[in-house]
């Protein structure tokens, strides 16, 4: 790939992820601190499409779907390196997921946050019209090693 120095680039797939790097961004998330590169890898391998901002080769960006590309599609782990926050990172990773071509058939798009409800309106999201609707169940965590669970 050929990047001129300074450009933001998107990278797919599970190859061409740091993930060295994105456990050490996404263990300072508040949904996922401390989170382990085991659970990571484990989380990145089970989703449909996995992305990556990168900037002069190293990765300042992450964000992975899980869907069944047909109906439904949920947006999850977007984490964008604090140094580079509206740096238009974020930005490049939702318009890649939202037009990539294995999920233009997905009428349903999920994403939860607390924080970037600006960004996400910006792409047609909003807040779920019967949240009384969404349940949520949560078993205690299951510890990750190198060889699985």
């Amino acid at each position: 790939m050929n990047e001129a120095a300074g450009d933001v680039v998107i990278r797919e797939g599970i190859g061409n992820m740091d993930f060295m790097r994105i456990t050490e961004m996404l263990s300072k998330a508040f949904w996922s601190e401390g989170i382990g590169e085991a659970e990571v890898v484990n989380g990145a391998k089970n989703s449909a499409l996995v992305v990556g901002t990168f900037l002069n080769g190293v990765q300042i960006g992450y964000a992975r779907v899980i869907s069944d590309k047909t109906r439904f599609a949920y947006i999850l782990d977007v984490y964008v390196d604090e140094a580079y926050r509206n740096s238009g990172s974020g930005k490049k990773m939702m318009e890649y997921i939202l037009e990539h071509k294995e999920l233009k058939p997905v009428y349903q798009w999920y994403l939860v946050t607390s924080r970037a409800h600006g960004l996400y309106r910006k792409y047609g999201f909003a807040p779920a019209e019967s949240p009384e609707n969404i349940l949520v169940m949560k078993r205690p965590k299951l510890m990750y090693c190198k060889g699985g669970i």
